[in-house]
């Protein structure tokens, strides 16, 4: 795994890891994003945080929102998208758990 202090090689390596899966890269709001097989984003990289979607109300956002300083996603202020949290550069080390949990949660 990459040293944490560097997120867009961390992002890389996740992106790497779910290519076998069929996740391609691509862009969402000007960010990079991971689609799955159908087209639809599931992941990305904003502002040095992992952005997932990983449903409403479910285990997986749950848990990611436990982490210190993870949040929704916001991209343009004010309108959280309550199905896609941000996970903080400090969890790192778990992004590809929850960028996994994204590519597998039911749309």
């Amino acid at each position: 795994m990459t040293e944490p202090s560097d997120p867009a090689a961390r992002y890389a390596e996740i992106a790497e890891e779910l290519a076998p899966r069929g996740a391609t890269q691509s862009k969402m709001f000007g960010m990079p994003c991971l689609k799955d097989t159908a087209g639809k984003a599931f992941a990305g990289l904003h502002e040095d945080e992992l952005v997932c979607r990983l449903g409403r109300d479910t285990p997986a956002l749950a848990e990611a929102l436990r982490l210190p300083g993870a949040h929704l996603f916001d991209p343009m202020g004010g309108r959280p998208m309550r199905d896609w949290a941000c996970i903080p550069l400090g969890a790192a080390a778990h992004w590809d758990n929850f960028a996994e949990a994204a590519l597998i949660a039911p749309r």
